[in-house]
C-alpha cells in the first residue's frame, strides 16, 4: 500500500497599532484525525501570547474547532500550526452519512438565473460521477485565475459574472451548479502541494443508498483531487471554514500576516 507523508507549517500574525482587549479567536487549522484515505500522524499549535481559555471541539461535518479567549494583546499574536498527514491508497470508497443541509444554497452559494441555467444545461444527459465532473470541466473554463478581483465576502453569482476569481470562487460557483442540479456537494477547505497559499476544492456527493460516497474534484485546476492534497476541513461554504477568524475590542484594526511551508517527507 503506497503510503505518503505531507508536513504541513502555517502561522498567522495579527499586528495591532495598539493594545486590544477581549480577543476571542476561532482557529480551523488542524487536519480532522481521519478523513478518506487521509489520516493525521500528529500536529502542534502554539500561541505567542497567554491564553485564558483553550476549548477544542468537532463541528457537524467533524471539523477540529479552535476556541480561544485571550485577554489582552499588546501588539501582536501569533498562532502557529504545524502538522503530518499521510495518505494511502484508497482500498474503499469514501462514504459519508447523508446531509440535506449539502443540497440546500447558502448566502454565497445562491443561484441566479446564469447559474440555474447552467445547472439544467449539465445535467442533460448526465448523472452522477459524469454529472460532477462535467460541472467541474465547466466551471475550470469559465472563471480565469485573478487574486485581485474577488474577496471572502463574494458569491458565487457575483464571480460568474466577472468571469475571474481564485481557487475559493471556483469552489463556490461549483457548488451552486451541483446543488442546482440536484447533486450534494460540500466545501473543501486545505492545501495543494506547490502552492504558496491556502486551497479550496469541492467534494461531490454521489447517492448510493444509505450513504453518499465522495467525489473530491478541484475546479480551479480542472482535475480530481490526489495525494497532493491535503484537506483541512469541510463544510457548506468558506464561511464555515475560514482558517482564521475573530472578534476583539480596541478603535482599529489589525494587520495579518500568513506563512505557510509544505512539503512531501517520504514515500514508500
Amino acid at each position: 500500500m503506497t503510503l505518503a507523508q505531507i508536513s504541513l507549517a502555517q502561522g498567522f500574525r495579527y499586528e495591532y497599532p495598539q493594545p486590544i482587549t477581549d480577543l476571542e479567536q476561532r482557529l480551523v487549522v488542524v487536519p480532522p484525525l481521519s478523513h478518506g484515505a487521509q489520516r493525521r500522524v500528529r500536529r502542534s499549535l502554539d500561541v505567542s501570547v497567554p491564553v485564558a481559555r483553550w476549548h477544542e471541539a468537532l463541528d457537524r461535518f467533524g471539523n477540529v474547532i479552535v476556541s480561544l479567549s485571550i485577554p489582552v494583546v499588546e501588539t501582536s499574536v501569533s498562532f502557529d500550526a504545524e502538522v503530518v498527514v499521510e495518505h494511502r491508497d484508497a482500498a474503499l470508497p469514501h462514504l459519508v452519512a447523508p446531509d440535506p443541509c449539502l443540497l440546500r444554497p447558502t448566502g454565497l452559494t445562491a443561484p441566479d438565473p446564469a447559474l440555474a441555467a447552467a445547472a439544467r444545461r449539465l445535467r442533460t444527459g448526465a448523472g452522477g460521477r459524469a454529472l460532477a465532473e462535467r460541472v467541474c470541466e465547466w466551471v475550470h473554463g469559465a472563471l480565469v485565475y485573478d487574486e485581485d478581483a474577488t474577496d471572502v465576502a463574494t458569491t458565487a453569482a457575483e464571480a460568474l459574472a466577472l468571469g475571474r476569481g481564485v481557487c475559493q470562487d471556483s469552489a463556490h460557483v461549483m457548488l451552486t451548479v451541483c446543488r442546482s442540479a440536484g447533486v450534494a456537494a460540500r466545501y473543501v477547505s486545505g492545501h495543494l502541494l506547490g502552492q504558496g497559499g491556502s486551497h479550496a476544492w469541492v467534494e461531490v456527493l454521489l447517492d448510493d443508498g444509505a450513504a453518499w460516497e465522495v467525489l473530491a474534484l478541484d475546479p480551479c485546476n480542472g482535475r480530481e483531487t490526489g495525494p497532493g492534497y491535503v484537506t483541512v476541513a469541510v463544510g457548506r461554504d468558506y464561511a464555515d471554514v475560514a482558517p482564521t477568524s475573530g472578534t476583539y475590542n480596541a478603535p482599529t484594526s489589525g494587520f495579518l500576516r500568513v506563512t505557510k511551508r509544505a512539503e512531501e517527507l517520504a514515500a514508500a
